[in-house]
This record gives structure tokens, C-alpha cells and sequence, in this order.
């Protein structure tokens, strides 16, 4: 995949507030991007790209992979400039990319929405194979389909993903005892799936 970045940041805003800073290993990065050198945002992107990848195909699927994480990272590099000291730049990546799959999410329950009501007004179909379906369908993603988005968020962060409680709490900007609570009921709602499907844990 190959993704469109600008070549110079000369034009971001380096007028940084002194803040406490947090011990993040992206933030020389992130000044060298806010100071114009021509790579810095690019070795970002490499950086983290394959991680947000995965977070979006587990949350979204595999259709529009591709576009959303362009998206996630156009959007990074637009916002760049307001990004806090204080701020780690891994957790405000994260939460850009929660608000995209959110945003792709609902165009797609909008799509569905408009979908059923035409069908209803149209002969009746016989249903087809969705071969992109099938290709990267499988156990896990299924039943992780059968979550709400706000349960599997949760679940891919902390359990695929690795992120500590605490940072998923300040990407969604719930309680980490909400948190909590939604990986537990997520983690039963799951093992119960592969329990029916007959897959023992």
C-alpha cells in the first residue's frame, strides 16, 4: 500500500506551550516534523501504520482497509500541530483511529439502511456469494462481529492490540472501570460464541 504524504511540514506551527512532557519515543520525531524536516512524518507513519491497521480491520473488516487508514494518517498529519505536550502521540493516534472506524461505521449502517429499504420496494433476489466475505472471514472476526462496537473496541485494544487499560481509557475518554467491565462482558460474550461453535477455551 502506498500512502500520500506531504514531503514538508514548513508550514506547521512550531509556537509549542512548555508543558511537562510524558516519555514518548515519537515526540523528536514530532518535532522534527513540526520543524520541517521533509521525512519525519513518514517515519511515523512506518511506524505505527501496521498497528493501526490492525485495529481497523478488526473493528471494520478488510473491504475499505486501505482508504481508512489513509484517512487515519491524513488526519494525524492535519492535526499534528494542536498535539499536546502532555499528550502521547501512540493514544492520540489510537483515538483517531477509534473516530474513523466510528465514522465508517455509521456511513455503512446508512448504506444498509437505504439498502433495505429499497429491496423492500424491489423483486425479491436471490442472495449471492460475497467472495470478499468469505475470503477473510473466519472464527475470530465472526465472533467478534457479534459484539457491540463499544465491547470489541475494548477487546481488540486490550487483548489483540496489548494496550493497558489505563491508555484505552484516555483513547475512548471512558473510566478505566468502564473499561473494566466492558472487556469482561466482551470476553464472555466471546468465549460463550466459540463455546456454541464448538471451540473449547
Amino acid at each position: 500500500m502506498s500512502v500520500s504524504l506531504p514531503l514538508s511540514a514548513a508550514t506547521a506551527s512550531t509556537d509549542i506551550v512548555t508543558r511537562p512532557q510524558v516519555n514518548d519515543p515519537d515526540r523528536r520525531i514530532i518535532e522534527q516534523c513540526l520543524s520541517g524536516h521533509p521525512n519525519g512524518f513518514r517515519e511515523l507513519y512506518q511506524r505505527h501504520q501496521q498497528r493501526v491497521r490492525s485495529l481497523l480491520f478488526q473493528l471494520c473488516g478488510a473491504v475499505a482497509l486501505d482508504d481508512l487508514v489513509q484517512e487515519v494518517f491524513l488526519r494525524a498529519w492535519k492535526g499534528l500541530k494542536g498535539l499536546k505536550h502532555e499528550a502521547k502521540f501512540s493514544t492520540w493516534l489510537y483515538r483517531i483511529a477509534w473516530n474513523v472506524a466510528c465514522d465508517y461505521r455509521r456511513q455503512l449502517a446508512t448504506r444498509k439502511s437505504r439498502h433495505q429499504q429499497y429491496l423492500s420496494q424491489s423483486e425479491p433476489l436471490t442472495p449471492g456469494l460475497d467472495l470478499r466475505q468469505l475470503h477473510y472471514e473466519d472464527l475470530v472476526q465472526r465472533g467478534l462481529a457479534t459484539l457491540p462496537l463499544e465491547y470489541r473496541s475494548v477487546l481488540v485494544m486490550h487483548d489483540l492490540q496489548g494496550l493497558p487499560q489505563k491508555e484505552i481509557a484516555e483513547i475512548l475518554k471512558i473510566p478505566v472501570g468502564t473499561v473494566k467491565s466492558r472487556l469482561f462482558r466482551a470476553r464472555g460474550t466471546l468465549r460463550a460464541y466459540f463455546t456454541e461453535a464448538g471451540v473449547s477455551l
